[in-house]
């Protein structure tokens, strides 16, 4: 890091940099999470179409103290996250062939909806 290639003290290379000293010298108390994200791994397999609220069930079953943020954020970290179906609408609208342009003249009609419509005092017949 800096204090070895510059030959500078942790103090002084906190100080240039803005960074509280705390902060260098902290030591994470955390426990091991890898055995819960290999838990996970190997729910999401067997089980595809569990979301991470139902996955965080049965490792809760099995004694793991977990909570529903942390069970998000490692089936987010591991690449879980379910796919949104798309609508069976859209994927019609894809598959539909393009209309083929007129080569000739009343080849292709279409429908035009905008309609006239008489003044109020011509409709009374007045």
């Amino acid at each position: 890091m800096m204090c070895g290639e510059w030959q500078v003290s942790i103090r002084r290379a906190c100080a240039a940099l803005e960074f509280d000293r705390s902060t260098y010298h902290h030591r994470s108390c955390r426990p091991d999470q890898a055995p819960l994200t290999a838990r996970i791994r190997t729910i999401c397999e067997t089980r595809v179409r569990y979301g991470y609220r139902r996955v965080q069930v049965l490792p809760r079953r099995e004694g793991w103290v977990i909570n529903q943020k942390r069970t998000r954020r490692i089936y987010n970290e591991l690449g879980l996250q379910l796919r949104n179906k798309t609508p069976k609408r859209r994927v019609k609208a894809k598959l539909r062939e393009d209309r083929a342009p007129a080569t000739r003249p009343n080849d292709v009609w279409a429908m035009d909806f905008v309609h006239d419509q008489l003044p109020p005092a011509a409709r009374s017949g007045c």
